[in-house]
């Protein structure tokens, strides 16, 4: 038990214990045994939590409820259950919950993912919508295509690097849209604030679900400095500053261009050109509802790539298989574009099986319920933060047969529309209802062009040693929100000189 849970129980114990639920005992979901006061703190874990939740659901089933402290947490692991409360109640679940932690302390209670369920939200999802629609993305594939053919030049360069080049793509490709802005390098450094403060995100603020003992004692955040278990506020502090800078940056340069005269037109810059619409609270959305569309698409990017490289790595002959049917449809004269997606069904089985293979966010973060709520005769009380439990789904070995092994072929097959729809990876791993991921759609479309240009262009297999023998590759993970695997040795290098070629003439048809 860490020292802010310490500081917890004690105050705690000033307490006598009175949260009672309104509904009769037993009628709660149920889950793991909780101790006195706290709860069931001991239960959860900052690392991997998703992993203990579906312990959780196999044995207590697919609905299961524990709280901290008298916070109640809920945890949904099935399709049905998922669906049921976060997208067909999406008017009770879209809420997100009041944490002092994330919000007030670190600054955070404005971004997309933070942002109470209300004007605010709605305001944003406006934003969001003219910026990253379905409607919209055809506007921007130009601007994938040359992001992609970059990368791929500097991924065969220097192909060690393949994490910091994905970076800068995916980082890169959202400074263009939603700023004006080039990042011209690796350590570019909006690249690198992004990087950091999404890291303080993912392993620090939102690390064990995001809850931390100031949400549950909100009288915490006025402890002095010297008190036990105070430390969270010195932190806190530091995160805020950082946050701050992570949003206010990128848009004081967009601001700054456009009074100079020497903008690229993007999403913010068009938005700010109708000066009867920038209000304060107006200013307070877009660039808040701008950082969102950054943050959110940089490490669900990285993340998914990361895991096809895996995949490919360990499955040579689903690469082998990809590459012949692109090259059938494709040729060897040019690079593949959106216009052959439809034409490319094992590379779009294969992405699939990526999504739920290697599940970028496999925990959803928390939604809150609003109001009280009975499903299947279990009270949810109002209050409660539900998690989708999108490992447990993607893992479920009645929907997914050998559900750890890596299968494209299981999306080829015909099934019914039901059937197919929960089977479909996107109907999880962005999200749930009101709270999908903001840059879900430009993050599928160009993870969609990187991937099938990458097995267009580029051969990957194992790494070997100095006398030719393969390296197993040696995976961990540790963020806490992000599955994403940390760098791994793999070999990546261009199928032939006429790739190379094709690259070079992909670039001097845009000089």
């Amino acid at each position: 038990m860490n020292s802010y849970w310490v500081a917890a129980a004690v105050i705690a114990s000033w307490y006598i214990w009175r949260r009672k639920s309104k509904a009769p005992a037993g009628l709660l979901p149920p889950g793991p045994t909780p101790v006195p006061v706290l709860g069931n703190v001991l239960d959860l874990t900052a690392k991997e939590l998703w992993l203990a939740a579906t312990k959780w659901a196999k044995q207590f089933g697919d609905v299961v409820h524990v709280h901290v402290v008298g916070q109640g947490l809920v945890f949904v692991s099935s399709p049905e259950a998922t669906m049921d409360l976060l997208d067909k109640k999406g008017g009770i679940y879209a809420d997100k919950p009041a944490l002092i932690m994330a919000g007030e302390l670190c600054g955070c209670e404005n971004m997309v993912a933070f942002t109470r369920y209300g004007d605010t939200s709605r305001r944003q999802r406006k934003l969001l919508n003219q910026a990253f629609g379905v409607q919209v993305i055809p506007s921007y594939h130009p601007l994938i295509e040359t992001e992609t053919h970059s990368f791929i030049r500097r991924l065969v360069a220097d192909p060690t690097n393949y994490i910091d080049h994905t970076r800068r793509y995916a980082g890169g490709l959202t400074l263009s849209v939603v700023y004006g802005y080039e990042a011209v390098t690796n350590t570019d450094k909006f690249l690198t604030l992004g990087e950091e403060c999404v890291d303080i995100l993912s392993n620090k603020i939102a690390s064990g679900g995001g809850i931390w003992p100031v949400d549950i004692f909100p009288a915490m955040r006025h402890l002095p400095p010297w008190a036990p278990g105070s430390g969270f506020l010195r932190k806190a502090a530091e995160w805020k500053a950082k946050m701050d800078e992570f949003v206010d940056k990128p848009y004081d340069y967009v601001k700054a261009s456009m009074k100079r005269g020497t903008y690229v037109p993007s999403f913010c810059s068009v938005l700010l050109e109708d000066n009867e619409k920038c209000t304060p609270q107006f200013e307070t959305d877009l660039k808040y509802t701008a950082n969102s569309m950054y943050s959110a698409s940089m490490d669900t990017t990285i993340t998914v790539f990361c895991h096809f490289l895996l995949a490919m790595v360990l499955h040579p002959a689903a690469l082998a298989k990809a590459q012949k049917e692109i090259d059938s449809v494709v040729g060897h004269d040019r690079l593949p574009t959106f216009s052959d997606r439809a034409s490319l069904p094992f590379v779009e089985a294969l992405l699939n099986e990526v999504y739920r293979w290697g599940v970028p966010v496999p925990l959803s973060l928390p939604h809150r319920s609003m109001e009280d709520d009975v499903y299947r005769g279990m009270f949810i009380p109002k209050g409660s933060l539900i998690f989708g439990n999108v490992w447990a789904i993607t893992r479920d070995e009645t929907l997914f047969p050998n559900a750890s092994a890596f299968l494209p072929e299981r999306y080829l097959e015909k099934m019914d529309p039901a059937l197919a729809k929960k089977r479909d990876p996107r109907s999880y791993v962005f999200g749930f209802g009101r709270r999908r991921c903001p840059g879900a759609n430009l993050v599928e479309s160009s993870v969609w062009l990187l991937v099938t240009t990458v097995l267009a262009t580029l051969d990957i297999s194992k790494a070997k040693d100095d006398f030719g023998n393969p390296i197993e590759p040696k995976v961990d993970f540790n963020n806490a929100v992000f599955r994403m695997p940390d760098k791994f040795q793999c070999d990546i290098r261009p199928r032939s000189e006429h790739t190379v070629k094709l690259l070079r003439q992909a670039e001097a048809a845009r000089s």
